[in-house]
Order: C-alpha cells, then structure tokens, then sequence
C-alpha cells in the first residue's frame, strides 16, 4: 500500500461575520450595546487510526443449527486471522458488533413459505496500523468473510486539535470585535456570550461496499500471494466555530 504523508497546515480562517452594537439592559436597567461576530478556524490530518467493518453471512434451507455451526467456523478463522495482526500494545483491537440468526421467508400470495435460515455475525477491527488495511481485507475474505462494508478512518488527538483551533477562533473573534468597536468609535467591555463548537469530517476517506463477484476475486489473488488491495486513506478535516458577543461602551 502506498503511504501518502499529509503535512497538517491551518488553513485560511475564512468566517463570515455579523456585527451590530445592539442595546442589552443591565441589572440597574441601563442599556448596554454588544457586537457579535462569528469566527472559525480549521485544519486538515491524516488520519492514524481506522475502524474496519467485517460480516460473516451463512445459510441453510433445513437448519439453522447447520447455518450457526457453518458460521461459527468461518468467524473463527476470520477473528484469529485478523487478530494475528494487530498490535495491542497500540490500543489495537476486535469487538464483536452483532450476532443475528433468523428465518427467511418467500410469499406466494398470502401464503408464506420458508426460503432459509440466515446466520449473521460482525466484527470490527480499530487499529492504528493504516498501512495494513488492505493487507487485512484480503486476509479477512480469504478466510471468508462475506462482507467488508465500511471503512472509517479518524484521528487518535482530536481533543488537543480541536483545542487548539478553538483557541485560535476565539482569539479571531475578539480580534474581530475589538476592530469592529474601533470602527464604530467604541470599546470592548467583557464577554456578554460564548458559544464553541467543534466537529471533524471524513472526506475522502472511502465507504467501502464489496459484492460477491468481488470478493471472490480479492480472495483468489490474496491466496495466489498478489499485491494486497490498495485503500486511500484520504483525510480528516477538523473544524471549530466560535460564536460570541462582547458588550462595548
């Protein structure tokens, strides 16, 4: 897989902004105008961390003992082969996301008709080793895995990135208001309010759906030894906003 290296930069705060000095009562019922402005700030990461998505699907036309044992087996080799490569040390691991076992019917008519019985089982696998995703996918459906569904990618220091920028978009923001009143022949006379939010978005980061046909062909290559799928990992842009309003005199 090859391994893209995005440098972090905080990019141009760009944030529109409304100000009005705007009269506000205060406890002795003199009105006291205020300035809101609207800042943000955000940066772009790549990614460290990646949660993957993998189903194990069985079924049999007479028994769901037969479907749950059939399932059982496969999930077992695709548990123990994913475990294999994860580092635990790291924070590494694999959970078990749902188990579901259930009939399926037809209709023929208003009449119903048995078709199977369906067994389901989902792991997830959160690991920091990025550069093993691909290697991982084609491992996982060699051992028979049926589904790989979705692949989320995020960043293990989002709360110290998130309050870094958040301290940059306050700072905009009295940076801001204080111009305003400046212009306005006026002053900044403390924080009337405060409000901050913070939120990250995956783009380029891929959502990955594979059909049976594929699946079979990812398989025959992992056992013939060929270069593992390549996944772009792409990157996570985080994003704070503040809101505020700052009395002025």
């Amino acid at each position: 897989m090859k391994k893209t290296l995005i440098a972090v930069a905080v990019l141009g705060m760009i944030a529109g902004c409304t100000s009005l000095i705007t009269p506000a009562v205060n406890a002795s019922g003199t009105e006291r105008g205020y300035i809101s402005v609207n800042t943000n700030a955000n940066t772009e990461v790549a990614p460290d961390v990646v949660e993957i998505s993998f189903a194990v699907q069985t079924s049999d036309s007479k028994s769901m003992q037969k479907a749950t044992q059939m399932n059982k087996e496969i999930s077992d080799k695709v548990y123990s082969v994913l475990s294999s490569m994860l580092k635990t040390a790291d924070g590494d691991y694999i959970k078990t996301a749902d188990f579901s076992a259930s009939p399926i019917y037809t209709y023929s008519g208003s009449k119903r008709n048995l078709d199977k019985y369906e067994v389901s089982n989902r792991v997830i696998v959160h690991t920091k080793s990025i550069d093993k995703v691909g290697q991982m996918i084609d491992k996982a459906i060699e051992a028979g895995a049926t589904n790989v569904d979705n692949l989320t990618f995020s960043v293990s220091n989002y709360d110290s990135q998130c309050n870094e920028l958040l301290g940059i978009a306050a700072k905009k923001a009295q940076t801001r208001a204080s111009y305003l009143a400046k212009n306005l022949s006026a002053t900044i006379d403390g924080v009337r309010t405060f409000d901050a939010s913070c939120n990250a978005n995956n783009y380029g980061s891929p959502r990955l759906y594979m059909a049976k046909n594929m699946l079979a062909s990812v398989a025959d290559s992992a056992a013939e030894g060929s270069a593992p799928t390549t996944i772009s990992k792409g990157v996570v842009k985080i994003n704070a906003n503040v809101n505020a309003t700052f009395f002025v005199k």
